[in-house]
């Protein structure tokens, strides 16, 4: 309220000032981006769901009912895992793929004090965001050390630590639900995006530069054994066709590729076609552009020389390829006398774990014991 009893310059000066400085709060409250509709639909506008520490109710509320908060992963077989490892103070552990470090956070509050807990991710962006979590619940690096590295490369990571052997040691291959998420990262067929799918955002090569240098039976190659595709044949012919025309630099452009090849087959076929087939072939130009069957068939082949006698692994796999490829390292490995026991059968998320995290539903859990 302005005073009364002022010259008329000092009322014009009081009033300038006043403008100014409510002109300098608007700018520094700025208000947050409105979006459509009654709920926010793109990753962006979700501010809530990717502040955690601001939001912490809200984002309960979403987990209860069955989803998983943007820009977050939730654990898969967090329950079936720490039974198998059976984790205890003074032990140490590698998670090979720490993702957003829901497993690592559980197995730190079990081997500490005492323990370590070493953790390797190859996408670096989330690797930091994921260190600073575990960082301030309070585990420093007497406790939990990270690499960003394939965990093909384990062995040679941990001879920097004075070949250091751990008791435990899990992988969760597969992408995590940020990713997934993240319209940016382009690994997702649901929402638009840039091609790009590379799980190291600084890596060698895109998605988009993979369809530029592959031929058309090579692509074909490629979604039948990475992606277990039947109609891969069809699907790279139209995927070649559009390519051709205008080089395919985003996700969109990408399924309408897809489905244009499944548009080409006979009446009788299309009774076959269902809208899998598009996940699968996104899952197999992943795995084509991050070289992720090599990665594992090496990760497989040095687990005895990563874990000490009578150390546990446990393995997620979310992709009938990738459970083959564990499958016979572990049966083999028992056969030759490596590993002392193994899983007989796969350990799959129980109905209630499904029902709160529908994304758990192809999840395959293996274990073994080295000798």
């Amino acid at each position: 309220m302005l005073c009364l009893g002022k010259s008329s310059e000092a009322l014009e000066k009081e009033v300038s000032t006043r403008n100014q400085d409510d002109h300098a709060i608007m700018i520094i409250k700025k208000r947050r981006p409105r979006y459509g509709g009654t709920h926010p639909r793109s990753f962006q506008e979700k501010y809530k769901e990717l502040d955690p520490n601001r939001y912490r109710s809200e984002i309960q509320k979403i987990v209860e009912a069955g989803k998983t908060p943007a820009g977050s992963h939730r654990p898969v077989c967090l329950n079936e895992i720490l039974k198998i490892l059976a984790p205890k103070p003074g032990d140490l552990a590698i998670d090979a793929t720490v993702g957003y470090g829901g497993h690592a956070l559980e197995i730190l509050n079990r081997i500490t004090p005492g323990g370590q807990l070493i953790g390797f991710d190859l996408d670096r962006d989330e690797l930091c965001k994921t260190e600073n979590r575990i960082r301030a619940a309070g585990f420093l690096t007497d406790s939990f050390v990270s690499f960003r590295a394939n965990y093909s490369h384990i062995p040679q990571m941990l001879s920097s630590l004075k070949n250091k052997k751990a008791q435990l040691l899990i992988a969760d291959l597969g992408l995590s639900s940020m990713q997934i998420d993240n319209p940016a990262r382009g690994f997702s067929y649901k929402v638009a995006g840039p091609l790009d799918m590379r799980l190291d955002p600084k890596g060698d090569r895109s998605a988009t530069q993979l369809l530029r240098s592959v031929s058309e039976r090579a692509l074909g190659k490629i979604l039948e054994k990475n992606g277990d595709e039947i109609f891969a044949v069809e699907i790279a012919k139209a995927i070649m066709e559009r390519q051709r025309k205008r080089p395919i630099q985003t996700t969109d452009a990408l399924v309408e590729a897809i489905q244009s090849g499944l548009n080409t087959l006979p009446p009788k076929m299309q009774k076959l076609v269902d809208d899998k087939s598009t996940r699968r072939c996104f899952q197999a130009l992943r795995i084509a552009v991050n070289e992720e069957f090599r990665s594992l068939d090496l990760f497989l082949k040095n687990i005895p020389s990563i874990l000490a006698p009578g150390g546990k692994v446990a393995i997620l796999t979310f992709h009938s390829g990738e459970d083959r490829r564990v499958k016979k390292a572990f049966q083999g490995g028992h056969r030759a006398g490596i590993y002392f026991d193994i899983a007989n059968e796969i350990i799959r998320p129980s109905p209630e774990e499904i029902y709160s995290n529908p994304r758990a539903k192809s999840a395959k859990l293996r274990w073994a014991k080295l000798k």
